[in-house]
């Protein structure tokens, strides 16, 4: 064989290896939906997700990420259920609260711990802890906070100011918010009736967060609901229910301004205050919000938070923990929550970056006491439940006696032993 022939050979069998050793460009999926996930208005719902898709395809060029888009949130556990019976589930997507203990112990989603341990360029020391923890299942962290929503205190401003009372600091407790209560609540036409009432959708939570309860183990093998701080709870949302005489403030009443006080979470905030939906919304009547009352100055309230994970079947683990740390703990991509949500971010960076100040300034909330010195202090302060897989449904169980119980103002001691052992029975089956 001459020299000629053995060159054109050897350059065949090269092309050929080069053929088969080139890398396949690899198709990242993700799952995703359509709109807010605290269901206020949201017109920029994808636009997020389309930047941080275009960075990271520009970083990683042999990476094509695709989503399905026009799911909408009260179909999307639907959707990703049949995704995964068809063994079709994507890499890396959102989880919502309630879906999230079921897919942890259903071994749906990825352990994420090993990945954070050996990753050098990440620490979940910048995540707020309550917002982190939001993704731990029996201490162990299957998902990461992508945008997180605390609960703050409406404040009918222009009612306060008709009865000289100041609008309350930041620092006020839940003894000045019932004496504010009980000195709004009042019959202001002399008809007999009370017709101005001091808060609205307080209900038995609001009081567990306030008062820094844990309703359960770290196991969620047991429910501690006959301890005496649940019955201080308990009997303080009474009180302020018994201020109503007997009558049950409505949404009407919130909205004609006649209540003082009621819980908003921040993304309502943010969504009603400024032009143009203040418009359509609280528009008889000035307000703002100010943090959650609690027992001491420091109580902090509760903060939920939308979380994304990774599939425990994923056939891009590398890849995969690549695009969810660039969703949610990248500063660009969590910087535009606040140009495209409403929620906030759950780094600390974040918060307490004068970037997210001025895009937050620029939303003309007007004269208002919502700043980021006191979001960085309310996720400080929020109180986190410990996950497990009964979780949701304990909650669900306790919150329709305990309401029954307060309603009848039946006997906190007797009830709440009955019902802990009734909980506990459920938990342990």
């Amino acid at each position: 064989m001459n020299k000629k022939k053995i060159i054109c050979i050897l350059l065949a069998v090269v092309c050929v290896l080069l053929i088969i050793w080139q890398p396949q460009k690899i198709t990242l999926k993700i799952g995703i939906f359509a709109g807010s996930n605290w269901n206020v208005p949201n017109g920029d719902c994808y636009q997020i997700i389309d930047q941080v898709i275009e960075r990271f395809e520009k970083k990683y060029p042999m990476v094509n990420v695709e989503y399905e888009s026009g799911i909408i949130k009260d179909d999307y556990s639907q959707w990703l259920s049949s995704q995964y019976l068809k063994g079709e589930e994507p890499d890396v997507f959102m989880i919502l609260s309630e879906d999230f203990n079921t897919l942890s112990a259903l071994g749906a989603l990825k352990d994420l711990d090993y990945l954070i341990q050996q990753d050098t360029q990440f620490n979940k020391d910048d995540y707020y802890e309550s917002a982190l923890d939001t993704g731990k299942y029996h201490g162990d962290q299957y998902a990461l906070p992508y945008e997180s929503n605390p609960t703050l205190m409406f404040v009918n401003k222009t009612l306060l100011k008709n009865e000289n009372i100041e609008i309350p600091d930041n620092n006020w407790t839940l003894d000045d918010f019932y004496e504010i209560c009980k000195q709004i609540t009042k019959d202001t036409n002399n008809d007999g009736q009370i017709d101005q009432y001091g808060c609205y959708n307080y209900d038995w939570l609001d009081s567990i967060y306030s008062h820094e309860i844990n309703l359960f183990d770290d196991d969620g093998d047991e429910c501690y609901l006959s301890q005496e701080s649940v019955k201080s709870a308990l009997s303080f949302a009474q009180r302020l229910t018994e201020l109503n005489q007997g009558y049950t403030v409505t949404s009407q009443d919130f909205d004609t301004g006649k209540v003082a006080f009621a819980p908003m979470t921040f993304a309502e905030y943010r969504t009603y205050k400024p032009y143009p939906y203040k418009v359509k919304k609280y528009s008889q009547f000035e307000w703002d919000c100010v943090k959650m009352p609690g027992i001491t100055q420091k109580t902090g309230s509760e903060v939920s938070s939308l979380l994304m994970g990774i599939s425990s079947r994923t056939s891009y683990e590398k890849k995969a923990w690549e695009f969810l740390k660039m969703l949610t703990y990248d500063q660009e991509s969590q910087e535009n929550l606040f140009r495209y949500s409403q929620g906030i971010s759950s780094l600390k960076t974040v918060i307490q970056s004068s970037k997210a100040l001025n895009m937050l300034s620029d939303e003309e909330l007007g004269d208002t006491q919502v700043d980021l010195s006191l979001l960085n202090e309310v996720m400080q302060n929020t109180i986190s439940q410990n996950q497990f897989r009964k979780y949701n449904s304990a909650l669900s169980m306790m919150d329709t006696q305990i309401q029954n119980i307060m309603r009848n103002w039946q006997d906190l001691d007797l009830s709440l032993m009955s019902l802990q052992n009734e909980v506990n029975e459920f938990l342990r089956e």
